[in-house]
């Protein structure tokens, strides 16, 4: 009998180890292009939308389907006035991009973050895991609830597009 205790490193049967070894899942380690590929797959996805967005005028009539929503009933959505904001985003007008979607630019800020943090983790070979509660998910809810009815309002016009 040996005294090596499952998943313990060093020790036999421990599942990890040297590079090549199966490690602590049975799986051996993932390159470094292996553990960036993602992130960096869903980076282009991002980019190559931005560059289109950038490339055709979402101010031209003609180039982009209307909101289903502002066409049949006349509000306004939380995505609506996003591709103005990515436009002007991509040509540096913060202030422009802010007022047609004052939200959409929230959000690519946050998709920088976390596609940074996303990154990071991956070039030094640690898991990302997020876990949000269902505090975050209905306050995310909440936020564009607000967002949709508060642009509706006359006096939230500022956010309209």
């Amino acid at each position: 009998m040996s005294d090596a205790r499952p998943g313990e490193p060093g020790r036999p049967g421990a599942g990890g180890g040297t590079a090549g070894e199966p490690g602590p899942y049975g799986v051996a380690p993932r390159s470094l292009v292996q553990r960036v590929t993602p992130p960096l797959g869903a980076l282009a996805g991002v980019a190559a939308a931005f560059a289109y967005v950038g490339t055709v005028d979402p101010n031209e009539p003609g180039h982009y389907p209307v909101c289903p929503l502002l066409r049949f009933t006349g509000l306004l959505c939380p995505g609506c006035g996003g591709l103005r904001s990515a436009h002007a985003f991509i040509h540096g007008d913060p202030a422009t991009a802010l007022g047609a979607n004052a939200l959409a630019v929230a959000a690519y800020v946050l998709f920088a973050v976390g596609i940074v943090f996303w990154l990071v983790r991956a070039v030094r070979g640690l898991p990302v895991r997020i876990t949000l509660g269902p505090v975050w998910w209905w306050s995310g809810g909440v936020v564009l609830a607000v967002f949709s009815v508060v642009r509706n309002l006359p006096f939230g016009a500022a956010l309209a597009p």
